[in-house]
C-alpha cells in the first residue's frame, strides 16, 4: 500500500461504446492523471466517431445506488458530472448529492452535456430546468461549451462580451465558477473564460488545433479538472493543467474512425507545472 493514496474521483455520466467520450474518456483521463476512477453510469449509448446510434438510460434510483456504493465504501474526493439524459436522473442525483452527509463539501465539476459532437441530443429538453434547480446549486464549477451556454442563456451569444455576461449571470445565480469554453467558435484561437460570483477572473488562450479528432474533448477536460482538484490543486490551476492535458491528448489523437475521432489520452505522460 502506498503512503499517499490517489484522489478518488467519481464520474457520473453515460458510456461511449467506441471509447472516445463519456465514462470511458473520464476513466482514461483520471488514470493518466494519477487518480482512482469510479463510475456511476446514467445511460448506455451505442456510438462511434460518426454519431450516436442509440441510447438506453438507466433509472434514477439505480444511478443513485451506484453513487451510494462508491460514496459509502471507497469515498470520494471529487465528482465529475456529465451526461444525465433525463429529468428523472437529474432529480434523483441532485436529491442524493444534496442530502448525503458523505457528499458534503466534495467538489463537483459539472459538464452540462446536452448535445454530442455529432449533434445528437444527450439531455432531454425538460431536464434543463431540473438541472438548474437541483444540480447547479451544488456545483463548484460548470463547464458549458458555447451551444450549451446559449441554451442556458436562452439566446445566441455573438461576441466575447455577451459570453462573459451570460457566464456571469449563471455564476452569480448559483454561487459557482463557470468556465465558458470557446472550442465551438470559428475563431483562430480557442479562448476559455473563467468567471465567478465576484466577476471575471481570467481567460485561457491557445491556438486552435486543425483537426477533426475532438470526440470527447469536453469529457476529458472536466474529468481532468476534477482529478486535479482532487489532488488539491486550486481551481484556476486545475483548469490550466486540465486544458494542457486535453490539448496534448488532441495533439496525440490516434486518428481512429471515419468521423470525429477520439483523443490520445494514453500518450500524455507529463504536464508543465
Amino acid at each position: 500500500m502506498t503512503d499517499s493514496p490517489p484522489p478518488r474521483i467519481l464520474s457520473i455520466a453515460g458510456t461511449d461504446s467506441s471509447g472516445g467520450a463519456g465514462i470511458q474518456a473520464d476513466i482514461k483521463t483520471i488514470a493518466m492523471l494519477g487518480g482512482y476512477g469510479m463510475a456511476a453510469i446514467t445511460a448506455i449509448t451505442a456510438q462511434n466517431t460518426l454519431g450516436v446510434q442509440g441510447i438506453t438510460p438507466l433509472t434514477g434510483d439505480f444511478v443513485v445506488e451506484q453513487i451510494e456504493s462508491c460514496l459509502t465504501d471507497i469515498g470520494i474526493d471529487a465528482i465529475k458530472l456529465g451526461m444525465l439524459h433525463d429529468a428523472g436522473i437529474v432529480a434523483a442525483v441532485g436529491e442524493y448529492l444534496g442530502n448525503a452527509p458523505e457528499a458534503r463539501g466534495v467538489p463537483i465539476i459539472h459538464d452540462p452535456v446536452m448535445v454530442s459532437t455529432s449533434g445528437a441530443r444527450l439531455l432531454q429538453e425538460d431536464a434543463v430546468q431540473s438541472m438548474r434547480d437541483t444540480l447547479f446549486p451544488l456545483a463548484s464549477l460548470l463547464t458549458p461549451n458555447l451551444p450549451e451556454l446559449e441554451i442556458l442563456a436562452g439566446h445566441s451569444l455573438s461576441d466575447t462580451g455577451a459570453i462573459i455576461e451570460a457566464a456571469l449571470d449563471i455564476a452569480k445565480a448559483y454561487d459557482c465558477h463557470v468556465l465558458a469554453k470557446g472550442g465551438h467558435t470559428q475563431d483562430a484561437r480557442v479562448i476559455d473564460i473563467l468567471v465567478g460570483p465576484e466577476g471575471f477572473l481570467m481567460q485561457f488562450d491557445d491556438a486552435r488545433i486543425d483537426t477533426r479528432h475532438t470526440h470527447g474533448t469536453g469529457c476529458t477536460l472536466s474529468s481532468a479538472i476534477a482529478t486535479l482538484v482532487g489532488h488539491g490543486q486550486p481551481m484556476h490551476h486545475a483548469i490550466r493543467l486540465g486544458r494542457q492535458f486535453t490539448r496534448a491528448a488532441i495533439e496525440n489523437a490516434p486518428g481512429l474512425g471515419d468521423g470525429n475521432g477520439p483523443l490520445g489520452h494514453q500518450a500524455v505522460r507529463r504536464l508543465e507545472a
